[in-house]
């Protein structure tokens, strides 16, 4: 088992489903925790759900659309632990599925705010403290949408895709100060984004798209966040790194 002991992981959306996911395997593997997440109540849960297994974490409200909280989220994790070592940039918005001409201006905001901007806010203030502490890993979360096309969701699929090419850049940028930075890109994930789409009539063609049959499940997820985070893959950087059980590939 991959083992964190004396690093801090920071989890962005951590309050359900893929960031919970990872922040529960990071306590187990005795990384110290920061439970990043717009909502209180779940964040919380997710830190309560640390401790009972043997973790040590905090959490810290946060919104990733806006700059001053996402810079007080990275001040609140160095302070409390005194460096970062690993950040899974992973909070996001599904949108509204729509034809490109039917989404509104706002819901491209938001979309693209929580997605896009808020992994860029974030990678702004973390990138400086590895830098001076030396290094860090850094893993953002993208989506399938974000290496191809996703019918009626183009806004969506665009805030996806720009979080694959900004990691790429930023694995480029800090490669030679001992940053690592990659993207991951989640197919059909059981989390409480999909929970409409798995509730439809039409669900069964979902699940039938997908070569292994099923959907996938956070925990998948996370295991692959805490693989790149590890020293197994020390010489791993950029790139988009699919689990989709067997789509898009």
């Amino acid at each position: 088992m991959n083992t964190f002991a004396g690093k801090v992981a920071l989890v962005t959306g951590g309050s359900s489903g893929i960031g919970r996911a990872t922040a529960i395997k990071f306590g187990e593997r005795a990384a110290k925790v920061v439970v990043a997440a717009r909502r209180e109540k779940e964040g919380k849960e997710t830190v309560e759900m640390i401790k009972k297994a043997g973790g040590e974490a905090m959490f810290v409200q946060t919104d990733v659309r806006i700059a001053s909280q996402v810079e007080n989220m990275v001040q609140q994790t160095v302070k409390k632990y005194g460096h970062l070592d690993i950040a899974f940039n992973n909070a996001g918005v599904g949108g509204i599925m729509a034809r490109l001409i039917r989404t509104t201006e706002d819901t491209f905001d938001e979309v693209v705010d929580t997605n896009f901007k808020g992994v860029w806010l974030s990678m702004k203030y973390e990138i400086p403290v590895m830098l001076e502490q030396g290094g860090g890993v850094i893993i953002n979360n993208s989506s399938t949408a974000g290496v191809s096309t996703a019918e009626r969701l183009s806004v969506y699929s665009g805030s996806k895709h720009a979080v694959v090419a900004i990691s790429n850049a930023a694995s480029t940028e800090y490669g030679r100060d001992n940053i690592r930075v990659v993207a991951i890109c989640p197919g059909w994930i059981k989390t409480r984004m999909t929970e409409e789409l798995r509730a439809r009539k039409d669900a069964d063609a979902f699940q039938s798209s997908i070569p292994l049959k099923r959907w996938g499940e956070p925990e998948e997820v996370a295991e692959m966040v805490i693989w790149l985070a590890s020293d197994a893959a020390s010489f791993v950087t950029g790139g988009a790194f699919i689990i989709s059980g067997g789509m898009n590939v």
